[in-house]
């Protein structure tokens, strides 16, 4: 295998800066809740110890206190260590921003706030970016070499495709993950929902599957600034429209709104948590609600 390319000092500047943003939301924001939120994947055996006063008589183990003539029992303990799966699009529909940074820096910049939170609390964690095919996989691991090669892929991969199939990711994901995992799948979902709906709802049950679902505020609403051409930057595509028409930019409204309604009866249906931001959102904050929010759905 070929060693990595040398980094350039705007790429390592990149990296630092943003392990510098991101470490003190990390410690200070919602690492606790996302240790509390996402725990161990249950108990695993410890060891066989002589029952004592006010041990449960369920651990017993019966063949051990045969075999020793008198009582002893199971002790257990929480398995703690996690396995973090980030999923991310890269497709051409990520090269756009008009509000402070492009969807596709955003997109780094929350995977690597929740890298480093994998890694704060010794979890793997794991990347998989995709487009129309899966593009790059670096396999789960532990340390803080390996969350920066993270940072590093999400910050300067090239993508050879423009399209997005979240079927071909989803399907990858659930054939790599053979044990249950948490998924954070990162995209703006510009794909038609019934296109992924089974392999979503065998990733949401196989997994703790949560979907950011990130958008460019222009994505919603164009404002009525008159002629423009417009490209599609997954198929390239120019057209060209009038924005000062009230009935163009009812029908964009009505198709944005279609298809936001679409993937929200295609999550709910999977069971899977739904994350939705704007490129100027506080991307941090937002995780932050979100993780408050689970602790007190799973109190309840």
């Amino acid at each position: 295998m070929n060693a990595p390319a040398p980094l350039s000092p705007e790429v390592m500047n990149k990296i630092r800066r943003i392990e510098i943003r991101t470490r003190h939301k990390v410690e200070d924001l919602f690492a606790g809740s996302y240790l509390s939120v996402f725990k161990g994947r249950g108990i695993e055996f410890d060891e066989v110890r002589p029952y004592q006063a006010g041990d449960d008589v369920r651990t017993v183990d019966w063949n051990v206190t045969a075999r020793m003539g008198e009582l002893y029992v199971k002790r257990f303990i929480e398995e703690r260590e996690l396995t973090l799966l980030l999923m991310v699009d890269v497709s051409g529909s990520q090269d756009f921003g008009s509000v402070q940074q492009f969807k596709r820096e955003a997109m780094a910049e929350m995977a690597s706030l929740l890298a480093m939170a994998a890694n704060r609390n010794n979890d793997k964690v794991g990347l998989l970016l995709f487009s129309d095919r899966v593009e790059m996989v670096i396999p789960p691991r532990k340390g803080r070499k390996h969350m920066l090669r993270l940072v590093r892929e999400l910050l300067t991969f090239e993508p050879r495709g423009r399209g997005t199939d979240l079927k071909a990711a989803l399907d990858y994901a659930n054939q790599m993950m053979k044990r249950r995992g948490i998924v954070f799948l990162l995209s703006d979902f510009q794909a038609d929902p019934e296109t992924y709906r089974k392999a979503l709802n065998v990733a949401g049950h196989r997994h703790d599957l949560i979907a950011i679902d990130l958008r460019d505020p222009l994505e919603k609403e164009i404002a009525p600034v008159g002629l423009m051409v417009l490209e599609d930057a997954e198929t390239g595509e120019l057209v060209e429209v009038d924005t000062a028409d009230p009935a163009w930019r009812k029908a964009f409204r009505d198709r944005q709104a279609q298809l936001d309604a679409a993937i929200k009866h295609v999550l709910n249906g999977a069971k899977v948590d739904r994350i939705y931001l704007t490129t100027p959102d506080d991307h941090a904050g937002a995780l932050t609600r979100f993780f408050q929010q689970r602790m007190k759905r799973m109190a309840h």
